[in-house]
């Protein structure tokens, strides 16, 4: 599969961007190479391959997720809380990001 420039300008101009015939036969080209890749990844034949999540096919041993609560999490709190911008009730107040 190949992109041509003008493919590349089209989709700059889609996108509101400037981009000069050079850059575009520039991004064409390399834009070619990676699909070329991706086809040569494609064509290989992977049906006698396990899939797998992990190169190295090693275990991670995980601690027991437990709460480890400490004799002085009351004091260590209240000092964040002191310098935090606003808090109520022992939360942290932040600004609505999200409408």
């Amino acid at each position: 599969m190949s992109i041509n420039p003008e493919q590349v300008a089209n989709t700059a101009k889609l996108a509101k961007l400037k981009i000069n015939a050079d850059e575009a036969t520039e991004v064409a080209e390399r834009i070619t190479a990676i699909l070329d890749l991706v086809d040569q990844m494609q064509a290989v034949d992977t049906k006698q391959v396990e899939p797998m999540a992990n190169a190295l096919d090693a275990v991670q041993r995980l601690r027991i997720d437990q709460a480890n609560p400490s004799e002085n999490a009351q004091a260590r709190r209240a000092a964040f809380q002191t310098i935090a911008p606003a808090t109520d009730q022992g939360l942290y107040l932040v600004p609505k990001v999200i409408d």
